[in-house]
């Protein structure tokens, strides 16, 4: 019996390789198809949020509970859009000149952490040499996403939080297949009703019962938008209600809120 070659086994090994992927893309179309008229139950991150928490602390205290789209306040579906994705509904689940716009913003906040870095290292070189220097820490860059709404929700629904080349290029997959199965009216309805809002927050209805004693229904247009504005960071948000930053941020979405288009 003859042993198979070194390229028949790599091509073997490759093509299990590419039947695993082609299986797991079917089981992400099955699941979205479902959700043409299934609520999700959770998200990945939802689990994973559980799961940390619970370790963490000892207990769970979660708030989260769905409502249908219609009792959300068009006022937060307005602040949300305005906020996280302006061009919502006239892309196809991803917005290349938000994401080159990302990619530049993040280049040259590597470039200038890396000349902080640079400075630090000779600063420290001059102290150890007995000569003067002032000595200061260098700063992480900070990096923005460009992610479009739709790509969020393929995000929290499926993916685990590392970044990486291969998920990212998984979640603008989902995202064009959230796309091209949901309506925007169902995909802006999944999100809002899974979205973190807070540590054990999650959805429209749980941040407006959390932040303000009332439903997701009869949110103002300042509550609106203040709520948006935290959807980068909840949780930091959360622990900062008198942020200057929240105030500001939200009085300029809301002064936004009339030009954006809702589905």
């Amino acid at each position: 019996m003859t042993k198979a070659s070194p390229f028949k086994r790599l091509a073997g090994l490759v093509g299990l390789m590419l039947l695993a992927v082609l299986v797991l893309q079917l089981y992400f179309v099955v699941r979205i198809a479902l959700m043409v008229v299934v609520n999700p139950e959770s998200t990945a991150f939802e689990r994973s949020e559980i799961y940390r928490i619970t370790a963490t602390k000892g207990s769970l205290k979660w708030r989260q509970q769905w409502v249908p789209y219609h009792r959300i306040s068009d006022k937060l579906k307005s602040a949300v859009i305005a906020s996280e994705d302006a061009s919502f509904i006239e892309h196809d689940g991803v917005d290349l000149e938000a994401l080159e716009k990302a990619w530049d913003k993040n280049s040259k906040a590597e470039q200038k952490a890396q000349l902080a870095t640079e400075k630090a290292a000779s600063n420290v070189a001059k102290a150890a040499a007995g000569k003067p220097a002032m000595l200061a820490a260098a700063k992480a860059p900070k990096i923005v996403g460009g992610s479009t709404i739709t790509q969020q929700l393929a995000k929290n629904l499926f993916l685990a939080s590392e970044r990486t080349l291969a998920r990212k290029g998984q979640e603008l997959l989902l995202a064009l297949m959230l796309e091209a199965m949901l309506s925007k009216e169902r995909i802006l309805e999944i999100y809002l009703n899974n979205v973190e809002w807070g540590e054990g927050v999650f959805g429209a209805e749980a941040a407006a019962q959390h932040y303000y004693r009332k439903s997701a229904a009869n949110l103002s247009a300042y509550e609106a938008a203040r709520l948006a504005v935290m959807l980068p960071r909840p949780r930091y948000f959360e622990t900062r209600p008198g942020s200057g930053y929240l105030a500001s941020r939200a009085s300029t979405i809301a002064a936004r809120m009339g030009g954006v288009e809702i589905p």
